[in-house]
């Protein structure tokens, strides 16, 4: 996803999200404030107050004291007189942690990337603006191309206030262990923290630090060093509090206080019992919820089709440029081979590396397929006997062990994206747009130019042709299987895209550009948004700077930000298949802990997804003689400027929403046959099937080349066409 954030790079050492203009909504930016006066005093940064009695260890006790505090919103803003200049770029060495080069988390994320932690939970000593607001203070926001709007790409403390600070209430008592952070999000400033200390509280009012264990002085943590690098700070000691404050102290010269962050905490219980359990996500599904690099993905496909051998089959449509295996989970009631009228559906993920939640899903997805096939689940067991299932769960795998050894929540939002030869995959298809375009413009299509099946344009396969091995495998994988529909899952936004994903006129950065099968992608985009628990959630925030809400979380992907070279446009210009984009989380790579939800929020999704095959006509195109199928046969479809063909055996399937529709099928040497088919709500394709008769021409070249002498019904009508042509 992003496609314009990559071709801003050449203009730009770090690049915003930059994906089209900010929507018109407006953010309740208001930070909650005690019933008791209007703004929060912070504790004296020079006196702070001291903790809670600690144990041996250095981390309090369970047994917690909690001051309970009503909240209201109301919008303040603090303002501070200049007392001194910015503090400059350097800390003092004398005050800053010692920490060790390697740093493994502790805790999970609290759940400020996720978007778990709400808006209201984020405050902040000061803003710029409302678009620069702690509500923005999140690790990997992305901003829009405009600073000054409601979607900036960091929290930023006033340039006045000379003692900032940015706090996150966790709601309930929570053990805090670390802090990541990252600077603010854009093209146009360059803005990052550089030392900040850490405070916690029970009750926003008496703070406590923390501090170094040698000298026992607060400690300062070293922070970024540019605007997109997660760094991870442990904490020396674990605290337990609710609330957690990261007090800036150094930036860098000519900037602004800007961070985004992430706070490390395990929830603990409450002992006086005046908080609720912190929320866990969950699943009753038995699963393997956890992050799998290439092996233990090798290993899981393995066990599910040892579980299941009699509906699974594991297949490799290449490698990877550093030689790692393509690997694909075949799921159907008779793996291995196509059979006559039963379509042919697959789900892609990882084309970006770091945009774990898509592999993650299909490994789950798998799974749960085998487990409810072997219970006798009737929904699963007829998906599995009416289509053939094809789940690609990492397309960029060499892309992707880049991003674990990072890790979930230090990788950062572009670090593994591209496959090794630095190639973003989703760009890499051939570019089959513009010469279709070209051809309507000269009205060459359909007679001269066919709509559809359009051939790879030559210097597409030209030795020196900047081609991933990934995209050839995807591309050879496409020709020697009549797929009809398919998804690829991505990461970082919410939202379902359709193709087309390239705008029509040249260098436009966004544009409506619909297929002619608009209305069918609308449906099959609808229906997964529909059934997505994520979309359907109407109090969720947006994202980054889109609220896709207002199009029912589906948008054409022209109309977003234009892609040349998508494999959604290639797979419905070069093949039969009609494929979508979704977007399955803001957060592209959620933490192990998450994955349970993230499950419980696409499951139905995926299945509906699948379902949808169903929704069209589809049959078989024979020769009336001999009864027997007529491969690549060309079904067309009247008021629809994109036609199918039939797969080698004469079957062909064609996704059309609910109507009547006149349909032709046509081959070459065969008359041409025309019939109504009607698409109702009703479960199943309408059977539309045809049976063609060979041309006197074709009937005598066949003949002909069998030695056999020409029946007397044919000669007479080969004089008739003599006599009418002369």
């Amino acid at each position: 996803m992003w496609g314009l954030l990559f071709a801003l790079a050449a203009c730009a050492p770090t690049v915003g999200l930059g994906l089209g203009a900010p929507s018109a909504s407006v953010l309740d930016l208001s930070p909650p404030a005690t019933t008791e006066s209007s703004v929060s005093t912070p504790a004296p940064r020079s006196s702070p107050a001291q903790p809670p009695e600690e144990k041996k260890n250095g981390t309090t006790g369970q047994r917690v004291r909690i001051r309970i505090i009503k909240k209201t919103r109301v919008v303040t803003k603090v303002k501070k007189k200049i007392t001194h200049p910015r503090p400059p770029v350097t800390t003092t060495p004398a005050t800053t942690l010692n920490l060790p080069k390697e740093q493994t988390p502790d805790c999970p994320p609290l759940g400020l990337e996720s978007l778990r932690v709400s808006d209201g939970q984020l405050e902040a000593s000061s803003s710029q603006s409302s678009g620069l607001g702690p509500h923005r203070g999140r690790l990997n926001i992305q901003s829009g191309l405009e600073d000054g709007d409601l979607y900036d790409g960091a929290w930023c403390a006033e340039q006045q206030d000379t003692e900032p600070w940015f706090q996150v209430d966790a709601g309930y008592p929570t053990r805090f262990s670390g802090v990541i952070t990252q600077g603010r999000n854009s093209i146009w400033r360059y803005d990052w923290v550089t030392s900040y200390k850490v405070q916690f509280s029970n009750d926003s009012r008496s703070w406590w630090a923390s501090r170094n264990h040698s000298s026992g002085m607060e400690a300062v943590f070293p922070a970024n060093s540019d605007l997109e690098t997660p760094v991870l700070n442990l904490l020396p000691e674990p605290q337990v509090a609710r609330y957690i404050r990261l007090l800036p102290q150094t930036w860098l010269q000519g900037g602004a206080s800007c961070l985004r962050a992430e706070i490390l905490a395990c929830p603990v219980s409450d002992p006086n019992g005046l908080f609720p359990e912190a929320p866990a996500p969950a699943s009753s599904d038995p699963l393997d919820f956890r992050h799998h690099d290439y092996k233990g993905m090798r290993k899981l496909m393995k066990q599910v089709n040892e579980q299941c051998p009699n509906i699974t089959r594991i297949y490799s449509i290449g490698k990877s440029h550093q030689g790692l295996k393509l690997y694909v989970m075949e799921m159907s009631d008779n793996p291995g081979e196509h059979e006559l009228g039963e379509p042919e559906v697959r789900y892609v993920a990882g084309m970006h590396g770091n945009e774990a939640l898509g592999r993650e899903l299909l490994l789950l997805l798998m799974q749960y397929l085998c487990h409810e096939f072997r219970r006798g689940n009737p929904r699963v067991t007829r998906l599995l006997t009416e289509m053939r299932l094809h789940l690609l769960p990492s397309m960029n795998p060499d892309g992707y062990e880049i991003a674990y050894r990072r890790g979930s929540e230090l990788v950062g939002w572009v670090e593994g994206r591209w496959n090794y030869q630095g190639i973003d995959l989703n760009h890499n298809f051939a570019d089959l747009n513009t010469p279709l375009w070209e051809a309507e413009d000269n009205r060459l299509v359909p007679h001269t130019i066919p709509n559809h099946h359009l051939p790879l344009p030559t210097y597409y396969t030209l030795p020196n042709a900047t081609v991933a091995p990934e995209t050839w495998a995807v591309i050879e994988w496409m020709k020697r299987i009549p797929f009809v529909l398919s998804a690829n899952l991505h990461g970082g936004e919410l939202v379902v895209s359709y193709p087309f994903d390239m705008t029509r006129t040249p260098w436009a950065a966004r544009e409506l550009t619909p297929t002619p099968d608009d209305a069918m992608f609308r449906w099959l985009s609808t229906v997964y948004a529909g059934s997505n628990r994520a979309m359907q959630d109407t109090d969720r925030r947006v994202c980054h700077n889109q609220d896709f809400s207002l199009n029912g979380n589906i948008i054409n992907g022209a109309d977003w930000h234009t892609v040349p070279g998508s494999m959604n446009d290639f797979s419905y210009l070069h093949t039969n298949c009609f494929e979508i984009t979704v977007e399955l989380s803001c957060d592209k790579f959620p933490h192990e802990s998450e994955l349970p939800q993230e499950w419980e929020n696409n499951k139905d999704a995926l299945l509906t997804y699948l379902e949808q095959v169903r929704m069209g006509i589809a049959g078989v195109v024979s020769d009336k003689d001999t009864e027997l199928g007529i491969a690549d046969a060309v079904i067309a479809v009247d008021g629809i400027n994109h036609d199918v063909t039939t797969g080698w055996r004469g079957d062909y399937w064609r996704l059309l929403t609910p109507g009547d529709y006149v349909v032709t099928a046509s081959a070459e040497g065969y008359h041409s046959m025309t019939r109504s088919c009607r698409v109702t709500f009703e479960e199943g394709p309408f059977p539309c099937n045809f049976y063609l008769t060979k041309t006197p021409k074709q009937r005598l070249r066949e003949l002909l080349a069998a030695g056999a002498k020409v029946p007397p019904d044919l000669r007479r009508r080969l004089e008739q066409l003599r006599k009418l042509k002369d």
